[in-house]
């Protein structure tokens, strides 16, 4: 499935990315920890490259419940953001904004995904953030229903044969199969 053509996106839109299972290669039953654990997923640094001709802002919102459980530091997280950053400036693309969640679901907070408030912060740092002119690329039923939840386009990424959810506008296998679809099918 891939987006509609009657949508018209240009710079003034907004993508969201989730970062794990999107960006880098989710680890079974952990979490990236430290740099060295990191892997970006094949031709996630490209799609993001092209991404940034495209959209106004780029912004990833992650959860990130190892630092809650005390399996990682804030420092952690930042060393690891650090570098994929830099691999992504160095390959010329940009994110303009991290946000994250560090707490434990059990702390009921009001910006871990799926619930708004990492967009919420987003849309206060960045004014001209319009969530009808936003796409939320998430491979997870949280991440599209963030999404949902503040108005946004939603993009399932998921390489499986599965159905896509109800709650996703589109479905694709990957990142790049996005940037792609967005080149060809938008502009």
């Amino acid at each position: 499935m891939y987006p509609d053509p009657e949508i018209k996106i240009d710079n003034s839109w907004t993508l969201f990315l989730d970062r794990d299972g999107v960006i880098n290669r989710k680890l079974d039953n952990d979490y990236v920890k430290k740099t060295s654990e990191f892997e970006f997923l094949p031709g996630s640094i490209e799609a993001i490259k092209i991404f940034s001709t495209v959209f106004r802002k780029i912004i990833v919102v992650t959860n990130q419940r190892g630092i809650g459980r005390k399996i990682m530091t804030h420092k952690d997280l930042e060393d690891i953001h650090n570098f994929m950053l830099k691999k992504i400036r160095a390959a010329g693309g940009h994110i303009d904004k991290i946000f994250y969640c560090p707490h434990n679901i059990s702390e009921k907070c009001l910006c871990r995904k799926p619930e708004p408030g990492m967009g919420e912060k987003a849309k206060k740092e960045f004014k001209e953030i319009d969530f009808s002119k936003s796409i939320i690329a998430g491979d997870s039923i949280s991440d599209l229903k963030f999404g949902k939840n503040l108005g946004m386009k939603t993009v399932y990424i998921n390489n499986s044969t599965e159905n896509i959810p109800e709650i996703a506008d589109f479905k694709l296998k990957n990142l790049y199969s996005l940037a792609v679809s967005i080149k060809t099918i938008f502009f």
